[in-house]
């Protein structure tokens, strides 16, 4: 049978040649008979070959279909022709032999013998005799395809495919999904410290102007608003709708920055939307998921929580920094209470440390110290970034032989710990960075000090989670802390360095992300007897690692408004020296943000990228979609087992979708 096709080509070639024998033979004779009478052998031998080929060929065509009509008897004898539905029989190559008229109703365009069921739908043997068959869809039409075999015992030389039409039932179901009730919570971002100190016509005349924005939204949709606070909506939307803002970029965010505020600033709206909860309940806690994780990551923008996770728009605008200090009082308490009942303080930061990271964590030590309370910095040194601060504050230690070393690794930190053990974690709120991730696990009480914008794989356990997207850094959250902390917290001059440094690492030497708290902190450690001086020291490079930072610089090439820099060469530095050449970058005319992709170490599998901005390019959500993460003007992320030139290609790719979407 598999030569049936083969053979019917066969006979087309030969019968075309014929008719071109003949044809010529009848122009020849009537010209000159004599010639024609030198060419009649081969005439006659030709016609024999393709009659003689045709009848082998009629012959093996009768048997053929004689096979298939055996087979479609032994298949209960139905009338498969005018059968309601679509069916088509093929051959063990998946070849169409047979099919009938609702098939060719269907499938006009593959409806020809000899064309593969490939055509139709690429779906294995196996699934296609599953219950549930497989799922196409042909000319806005949706078939459910099955397939069974005449024979029982599966020796069958031919397969029966079924196309059941089930485009009313996915309709349906289509429209059942697109008519769920969604859940929105919007909320204006930072309401009371935007209109602080506005007057109440003011006041109302812009959140007039965000309610009819609201209300005009709504309209375009079957769903309803309410307003449950000064700056807070409740509404609940068909799916539908939801699908529409996702196509339309959250454009709702983009008209609320339209809106100002004394031609001072813009408005800006955080949007909670949950999804797919099994009843309205359900819908409305993860739209409050959904919320807390759009405020966490900085406001102006929609976060969608649904069963399989989040998702995010949005997030181009740059936080509004908070005033009021009273949060931070009661997190003070709260701390101090916490730290009281417990055994001993440990407190760790990210993986390879910088000056942040231990400076935040060096100051609450020593603050809890102060109240009598055993505290430990919890460090991996051969990984630190920051090792010429932790050797300064060490030979400090020296001075005084009774006190108690302030920095331990984390192995003796899991061997020392109990039950009663408090664990704080600074500078970073995912559990995947964690310095030891071990110690985590042990730990039933848990406090998470942190500026970074909120990832999805965030610490949820935490008692205490303090989270300022808006501070400049950890430290700077440490000090006002530290405030409140009464005499325990004033620190020593060396103490006050530390976070000094980490505050100035995060700020660029205070001029990126810089408020009036951030000021105000710096002007605290002043005060305790932070040297400036001393504290320029702890950034000040090698001569070898100054010279490979500015090959690392003018080896950059400029890409869309950002400047990406790529090396293989692996220096004993290349974590410290990356970031600051991502920081140099920054310099350049007409450079938005600056990527520095390179390689961990010598022969390693590891490739780190540092991004930094100005603020007018969010660096998160470019770190964030190649699996990293950070703030809007600093972030990062890693790959493992990817070429380097692999992820410079990932990099330009996800820096061109964000330039899309904000198109």
């Amino acid at each position: 049978m598999k030569n049936f096709y083969r053979d019917g080509g066969h006979v087309i070639s030969i019968s075309a040649l014929l008719i071109v024998t003949i044809a010529l033979s009848v122009t020849v004779y009537t010209l000159d008979s004599q010639i024609f009478w030198v060419f009649a052998p081969f005439i006659v031998l030709t016609a024999g070959f393709t009659i003689g080929k045709l009848i082998l060929v009629t012959r093996k065509t009768f048997q053929y279909f004689a096979v298939i009509n055996s087979e479609i008897d032994l298949a209960n004898s139905v009338s498969l022709y005018s059968f309601p539905v679509s069916i088509a029989i093929i051959d063990r190559e998946r070849r169409f032999i047979w099919f009938n008229e609702g098939f060719v109703s269907d499938f006009s365009e593959v409806a020809v013998f000899g064309n593969s069921l490939d055509l139709v739908t690429g779906a294995s043997m196996d699934l296609l005799f599953s219950q549930g068959g497989a799922r196409i869809k042909s000319n806005n039409k949706y078939f459910k395809v099955t397939a069974t075999t005449p024979k029982e015992n599966d020796a069958s030389e031919i397969y029966i495919i079924y196309f059941e039409n089930i485009t009313k039932e996915v309709v349906l179901d289509m429209e059942k999904k697109l008519s769920q009730p969604v859940v929105m919570i919007i909320m204006i971002d930072s309401y009371a410290d935007i209109f602080e100190k506005e007057s109440e016509s003011m006041t109302a005349s812009v959140t007039v102007k965000i309610d009819r924005m609201l209300e005009d939204y709504i309209k375009t949709t079957t769903g309803v608003i309410r307003k449950t606070g000064r700056d807070r909506f409740w509404a609940v939307i068909e799916d539908r709708h939801v699908q529409h803002l996702i196509e339309n970029k959250v454009k709702l965010l983009d008209r609320a920055r339209e809106i100002a505020v004394n031609d001072r600033m813009s408005m800006t709206l955080s949007i909670g939307i949950g999804k797919t909860g099994k009843d309205m309940a359900e819908s409305e806690a993860f739209a409050r998921q959904a919320l807390e994780m759009a405020l966490g990551r900085g406001g102006d923008q929609a976060a969608i929580k649904t069963k399989s996770g989040f998702e995010f728009y949005g997030g181009v605008a740059k936080g509004v920094e908070r005033h009021a200090k009273s949060r931070t009082r009661i997190i003070a308490n709260s701390l101090i209470d916490l730290a009281n009942a417990s055994d001993i303080v440990y407190i760790m930061g990210h993986k390879f440390s910088d000056l942040d990271s231990i400076g935040s964590a060096v100051g609450l030590a020593c603050g809890l110290r102060n109240l009598g309370r055993p505290a430990y910095v919890v460090i991996d040194k051969t990984t630190t970034l920051g090792m010429n601060l932790i050797e300064r504050l060490t030979e400090k230690e020296k001075d005084d032989p009774n006190k108690v070393p302030l920095f331990i690794p984390p192995d003796k930190a899991r061997d020392a710990w109990t039950d009663n053990s408090l664990l704080i974690i600074v500078d970073t709120h995912n559990k995947k960075l964690l310095e030891d991730v071990e110690i985590y696990e042990n730990a039933t009480k848990v406090v998470v000090i942190d500026h970074h914008r909120k990832m999805v794989d965030f610490i949820d356990n935490a008692l205490i989670f303090h989270h300022e997207v808006s501070a400049s850094s950890a430290s700077e959250m440490v000090t006002e802390l530290l405030q409140f902390f009464g005499n325990a917290g004033i620190i020593n001059a060396s103490q006050a360095e530390a976070l000094l440094a980490g505050i100035m690492l995060d700020t660029k030497k205070f001029s990126l992300k810089t408020g009036a708290r951030t000021f105000e902190a710096a002007a605290f450690l002043r005060k305790l007897g932070a040297d400036t001086v001393n504290v320029k020291s702890l950034f000040a490079n090698s001569i070898g690692n100054y010279k490979q930072k500015i090959a690392l610089v003018s080896g950059a090439n400029v890409y869309r408004k950002c400047a990406i820099s790529v090396t293989e060469n692996v220096g004993e530095d290349i974590r410290v020296i990356a970031p600051q050449a991502a920081d140099e970058l920054l310099e350049i005319s007409g450079v938005d943000a600056s990527f520095l992709i390179y390689r961990t170490a010598v022969n390693s599998n590891e490739i780190s990228l540092s991004a930094r901005s100005l603020g007018n390019m969010n660096v998160q959500i470019i770190t964030e979609a190649l699996g990293g993460g950070g703030h809007q003007t600093m972030a990062g992320a890693q790959f493992k087992d990817t070429p380097i030139k692999e992820v410079e290609k990932l990099l330009k790719e996800t820096i061109d979708k964000y330039y899309e979407d904000k198109s």
